[in-house]
C-alpha cells in the first residue's frame, strides 16, 4: 500500500486534536454517541485527505469542520428518525384504536398462559392475519408442525375458555 504525505499529515492531526473533537461532539451529544461521531469525522477527513492543509493549526481547524458537518449530518438524521417516528405513531394511532381494558382479557390471559411457541404462532394466526403455511414459515417450523401445534392451541384455549365453539 502506497502512503501519501498527507497520510502522516492527517495521523498528526488526528492524534494532536482528537480529544479535543471528541470533547467538542460530546458537548453536543453526549458522550454515549460522540465516539461514533468521531470515527465517522475520522473517515470522512481519511477520505478527502487531499484538502488538508499543510499548517498545524489550519489542519486542526479543519478537522474540526469535518466535525461540525458530520455532526450536522447526524443532526438531520437525528430529525428525519424523530418525524419517521411520529409519522408512525399518528398511522398507528389513526388506524389502530385500542379496545376497551377488558375487552377480550380472558383470551388475551389464555393466550398468554400457553407455551410461548403455541401463543405465538395463535398470534400470528388469529391477531395478524397470516395463514398457518406462513405463520410455521415465520416460527422456521415445518407446515405440518405449525398445524398440529394450532389444534394443540385452540384445544387447550378451548379448555381454558370452556367454550364449546371451535376457534376458527
Amino acid at each position: 500500500m502506497t502512503r501519501h504525505p498527507e497520510d502522516a499529515r492527517l495521523i498528526a492531526a488526528f492524534e494532536a486534536s482528537a480529544s479535543d473533537v471528541l470533547a467538542y461532539l460530546s458537548r453536543r451529544v453526549g458522550p454515549d454517541d460522540a465516539a461514533d461521531l468521531l470515527s465517522e469525522t475520522m473517515v470522512v477527513a481519511w477520505r478527502r485527505v487531499r484538502r488538508l492543509p499543510d499548517d498545524p493549526e489550519r489542519a486542526r481547524m479543519w478537522l474540526f469542520g469535518v466535525a461540525r458537518g458530520t455532526l450536522l449530518n447526524h443532526a438531520r438524521g437525528e430529525r428525519r428518525r424523530w418525524a419517521l417516528a411520529d409519522r408512525i405513531r399518528s398511522h398507528a394511532d389513526a388506524t389502530l384504536s385500542a379496545d376497551p381494558a377488558d375487552a377480550g382479557s380472558e383470551v388475551r390471559d389464555a393466550i398468554s398462559r400457553l407455551e410461548p411457541d403455541l401463543a405465538e404462532l395463535v398470534r400470528l394466526v388469529h391477531w395478524d392475519g397470516f395463514s398457518l403455511t406462513d405463520a410455521a414459515e415465520l416460527l422456521g417450523v415445518p407446515a405440518s408442525t405449525a398445524r398440529g401445534r394450532h389444534q394443540r392451541a385452540k384445544a387447550e384455549l378451548r379448555a381454558a375458555l370452556s367454550v364449546e365453539a371451535p376457534l376458527a
